[in-house]
């Protein structure tokens, strides 16, 4: 967790201070302090402040004790204070110089002698039992919320803190109005075995504690920075020309948010140099009456009864408007001024309907492109010698030259007749199945011939011819 100007990036490091969490503020709470003097000098160790500050509760409350030891503390350690009937446990966060500062804000006298001292620093004993008491404390928000609902009083039980000791604890509410607690103390007391204060809160003070995001997407300045609460009310807003709606306006804490006050001085100092009592002027067409004023293009905008339509006016048209008005002359027209954005306009998109028309021709052209390439890849591994495919069943052809012609293997037609007047039968490729193929009829056998088997060839060659005469 950090704090805004100090925010968590990658790698769990701080991308604002880049301190990677040892700034000098000390931690990531809206109770720290810069202390601006820590490296100021010493010059005489009597006139030193003698007065420390210390945090309790993870930051939220803070006050000062005296510091009656030699004994020299640092930022951050964890010391043993005076507390109601015992002792309580603290965080030391400021020393030095600037704690006089610090005192003098909230106009505490550095001789009081009613301020608490300093007892000695926290040993492991003492952060035990106060971790052991703090640990009582959302068991304690709950039960005594159920007590204040049976005793049916009008008040809510915002948070329970427990002193380290466990001897004393503190109830933080709210309420409207008067509350009568004097038997809720009683209750308190016996339930919890406590000596009990009870310490009215506001709701800004609540909202503080409890923590949240506010409409404008960061954490709300309660929980972060801001330690005092002023007023605010509508009239900050009428100044800033913002519409008086109370939903806008209001916070997490169902109060006007903070952050109208921030820039209220501003407007204030801007609205300086508009005319004062020319909330109406007079017309031909009538009274005008003043809606708004500009203070960034120095303009005051008027209305007519008649008409819901706005004229802006400048200054000086304004104020001769009105030292007529004192004479006595009404002045025909308003003569308002054309006002021009600095924004550029923005164009409307004219829908088209286009169901129908997408087409992909892009993504046809190259898959019709890829089929291509492919057929002409499949056509060159056909027409290259040493790319010839496989034929089916095994067979291989064989092309040979010569007198008698070319003969295939596995041929299919009639061979020429021999002497004697038989006839050759078509030779067969060869084949390594059981079965054997043909690509033509068997021409029948002829008397006074003889026919010759097939013969199968099995080599990687093709089949060979068998010796016999030549053909006339």
């Amino acid at each position: 967790m950090g704090c805004t100007s100090c925010g968590t990036a990658n790698g769990s490091k701080p991308g604002g201070c880049k301190s990677n969490g040892g700034c000098s503020t000390g931690g990531c709470n809206r109770m720290n302090t810069y202390d601006w003097l820590h490296n100021l000098p010493i010059a005489d160790f009597e006139s030193a402040c003698k007065v420390i500050e210390v945090s309790f509760n993870k930051g939220s409350r803070k006050d000062f004790f005296r510091n009656p030891t030699l004994q020299h503390f640092e930022k951050g350690e964890m010391i043993a204070v005076e507390g109601v009937s015992g002792f309580d446990v603290g965080e030391v966060s400021l020393t030095g110089e600037i704690v006089r500062l610090q005192m003098k804000k909230r106009n505490v006298r550095e001789e009081n002698p009613e301020m608490k001292k300093v007892l000695r620093v926290a040993t492991e004993r003492d952060l035990d039992l106060m971790r052991q008491n703090k640990a009582r404390e959302p068991e304690a928000v709950i039960r005594s919320r159920a007590i204040a609902k049976q005793l049916k009083l009008d008040m809510k039980i915002s948070q329970v803190e427990m002193q380290a000791d466990g001897r004393k604890a503190t109830f933080f509410y709210i309420a409207d109005g008067r509350v009568d607690f004097r038997e809720l103390i009683k209750v308190y007391a016996s339930e919890f075995k406590v000596k009990v204060e009870m310490r009215q809160i506001g709701a800004r003070q609540e909202a503080g504690k409890v923590g949240g995001v506010g409409s404008c997407g960061r954490e709300l300045c309660c929980s972060t920075w801001l330690t005092d609460f002023k007023s605010v009310n509508t009239a900050a807003a009428r100044y800033q020309n913002l519409s008086i709606n109370q939903s806008k306006l209001s916070g997490q804490c169902g109060r006007l948010k903070c952050c109208l006050n921030y820039e209220l001085d501003t407007y204030l100092d801007a609205l300086q140099h508009f005319p004062d009592n020319c909330d109406q002027i007079q017309v031909a067409k009538g009274n005008a009456y003043l809606i708004k004023k500009d203070i960034f293009k120095n303009l005051m905008w008027y209305t007519l009864p008649d008409s819901t339509k706005q004229y802006p006016l400048t200054i000086e048209r304004v104020l001769k408007i009105k030292s007529l008005n004192r004479q006595g002359i009404i002045p025909e027209e308003l003569e308002a001024v054309e006002v021009t954005s600095n924004k550029p306009k923005e164009v409307e998109p004219e829908f088209v309907d286009v169901v129908g028309q997408i087409s992909l021709r892009s993504l046809e052209k190259a898959d019709k492109k890829r089929r291509h390439q492919q057929h002409q890849q499949k056509a060159g591994q056909r027409q290259g010698p040493g790319n010839r495919p496989p034929q089916q069943g095994g067979q291989q052809r064989l092309q040979q030259s010569g007198p008698r012609g070319s003969q295939q293997g596995g041929g299919g037609g009639p061979r020429p007749q021999q002497q004697g007047g038989g006839q050759r039968p078509p030779q067969q490729g060869g084949q390594r199945g059981p079965q054997q193929q043909s690509r033509g009829p068997r021409p029948p056998q002829q008397p006074g011939g003889g026919q010759r088997p097939p013969q199968q060839g099995g080599g990687s060659r093709g089949q060979q011819k068998p010796p016999g005469p030549k053909p006339q």
